[in-house]
């Protein structure tokens, strides 16, 4: 069964970076589209981004756009979530999930594989 660790998260002020990671233990991710979630207190659950299967394809959060960039590592069993000039709005735990599908999907109950999440707090 596939596993996610999602990793990376932090503090950092109001414009700085942060990369998050997930990765998959033992297998590739090349069976998986993969998505990047979040969820604020209060707030339901949001799709940030996700790459396609292979990595051929990518979808982002109108919000997010021009700031966050998902990738994967050519070994492919680690997808990045690289967020630069970051805001308070983007405070949240994030989490990783994967679909045995081609396509992405920003609908959470699609996936079938999710990390545990990590704090993204942006703060000064």
């Amino acid at each position: 069964q596939l596993q996610l660790v999602e990793s990376g998260g932090g503090l950092v002020q109001p414009g700085g970076s942060l990369r998050l990671s997930c990765a998959a233990s033992g297998v590739t991710l090349d069976s998986y589209a993969i998505g990047w979630f979040r969820q604020a207190p209060g707030k339901e659950r949001e799709g940030v981004s996700c790459i396609t299967r292979f990595g051929l394809g990518t979808m982002y959060l109108d919000s997010v756009k021009g700031r966050f960039t998902i990738s994967k590592d050519n070994a492919k069993t680690t997808v990045y979530l690289q967020m630069n000039s970051l805001k308070p709005e983007d405070t949240a735990v994030y989490y990783c999930a994967a679909r045995q599908s081609y396509a992405c999907s920003n609908e959470g109950r699609s996936y079938d594989y999710w990390g545990q999440g990590t704090q993204v707090t942006v703060s000064s």
